[in-house]
């Protein structure tokens, strides 16, 4: 199965950013472990700070792939254009979120993307990942 993971803002800057919130694994080092862990898979990745190279990502995505793990950061409260883009594709799309968002500041307690995907996985680290993988089985 192919599955891609696509990263929004600032989340290249993982394992040096914030890491009380995030730890101090850089993704990078993960994304080997979750491929080693689920060598069936076909795992790709891409990471952007720009909305837009998001949104095309998704585009050209869409059926090329079985599932899709996003993982939009701060722009998951903030962009209809990034939820527009995952309601307009058929690939499943699974939302992940490193942190709890819930339990941090108000504002991020909304995902604009939340009701067109699949499912949501939150609040359990870089293991947020694993387990949307899981649901792909």
């Amino acid at each position: 199965m192919k599955i891609l993971i696509i990263n929004g803002p600032n989340l290249n800057l993982l394992g040096n950013r914030e890491t009380d919130i995030y730890g101090s694994q850089k993704f990078d080092a993960y994304l080997e472990l979750l491929r080693d862990t689920f060598p069936e898979h076909n795992i790709d990745y891409f990471q952007s700070n720009v909305e837009g190279e998001i949104i095309n990502k998704l585009h050209s995505a869409d059926g090329s792939y079985e599932g899709i793990i996003l993982n939009a950061a701060g722009y998951t409260h903030t962009s209809v254009s990034i939820a527009d883009a995952v309601k307009a594709i058929e690939t499943a799309v699974v939302e992940v979120h490193i942190s709890n968002i819930l339990s941090r500041e108000h504002f991020r307690h909304v995902s604009l993307i939340g009701p067109h995907v699949k499912g949501s996985v939150i609040g359990f680290g870089l293991d947020s990942y694993r387990i949307a993988v899981l649901s792909f089985r």
